[in-house]
């Protein structure tokens, strides 16, 4: 089972084949065809919707006319994700060396979460930090796991009791290789373990199917592959009128780089909000789903 590279968005492929399904297929990759877009958000965003100001997804990005945030309980991951720390507007995303990735009207925002000088946190793993930071904050340790590619359940709880994970071809087992320990270092060092041997393919396979139609807060449009993409959703509103639905998505993509909020380049008007009615396919900026993408991570 091999970790992460650069270029690959699935970043674990466990076997012989998909090794060499990665040295014909990915070089002569292009993500999905979608229209171009007109450049950055204009300086105060669309529709007045950005509040520079705002220190938080909730701060940060009002409401269209006539909708309001949905209600979401105190301590839930909906309530994690809408107080998501944003950098100050208008921040450009940076990636794990340090470069600039180019905002040609791909993002609204960027969370300010530091990713490290690894090339480990592309779309799955973003995802999966969001989840584990807020369990991690919950000090719900026991429900902190993640499936490699090859099947094997990395489960926070056994690395804190000083446990490493140690990777041989296609097998991975637990050896114990310190005292117990869980400070926010350990857990990062957990993190880039996961991220260097999960990624759409398992994650895709971990989480349970969800229904567009009761979208919520923390749900997961995901496409596993080599490469497969993954956005999560971090806030959601209504209309308490008509019952409409809009939400806003975040990515990380590859190379590894920061958060991200992404514009909705279909709709000027509520950028960057998405309408939940969005019909068959749903486009982002970098990578287009189906319903049929939408999953959910399984609460105990």
């Amino acid at each position: 089972m091999a970790p992460k590279n650069r270029a690959d968005q699935s970043k674990r492929a466990p076997l012989a084949l998909l090794a060499a399904l990665w040295l014909t297929v990915i070089p002569h990759y292009t993500a999905p065809a979608r229209r171009s877009l007109s450049g950055p958000p204009p300086e105060n965003g669309s529709a007045g919707l950005i509040d520079p100001a705002g220190a938080t997804i909730e701060t940060r990005i009002r409401v269209p006319l006539g909708f309001t945030r949905v209600q979401v309980a105190d301590g839930s991951f909906a309530a994690y994700l809408r107080q998501l720390p944003l950098k100050p507007h208008p921040a450009q995303v940076r990636l794990y060396d340090g470069r600039i990735k180019e905002n040609a009207g791909i993002y609204e925002a960027v969370v300010d979460l530091a990713i490290g000088d690894k090339d480990l946190q592309q779309c799955a793993d973003a995802v999966m930090r969001l989840r584990a930071e807020y369990l991690y904050r919950q000090k719900r340790f026991a429900e902190i796991h993640f499936n490699f590619s090859n099947g094997f359940r990395a489960d926070y709880s056994e690395w804190m009791r000083g446990k490493r994970i140690v990777v041989k071809g296609n097998r991975a087992y637990w050896t114990q290789a310190q005292g117990p320990a869980n400070t926010y270092r350990d857990f990062w060092a957990y993190l880039e373990v996961v991220f260097s041997y999960a990624g759409t393919r398992s994650l895709a396979k971990e989480l349970m199917p969800a229904r567009v139609g009761d979208l919520r807060s923390g749900d997961v449009f995901i496409q596993g592959g080599s490469p497969g993409h993954a956005v999560i959703v971090v806030d959601l509103a209504n209309d308490r009128w008509t019952g409409a639905k809009v939400f806003l998505l975040a990515q990380s993509y590859m190379p590894a780089q920061e958060i991200q909020i992404l514009r909705n380049p279909d709709s000027l008007e509520k950028n960057p909000w998405y309408d939940a009615d969005f019909g068959d396919t749903l486009s982002t900026p970098e990578w287009i789903f189906s319903r049929a993408d939408l999953k959910r991570f399984a609460e105990p």
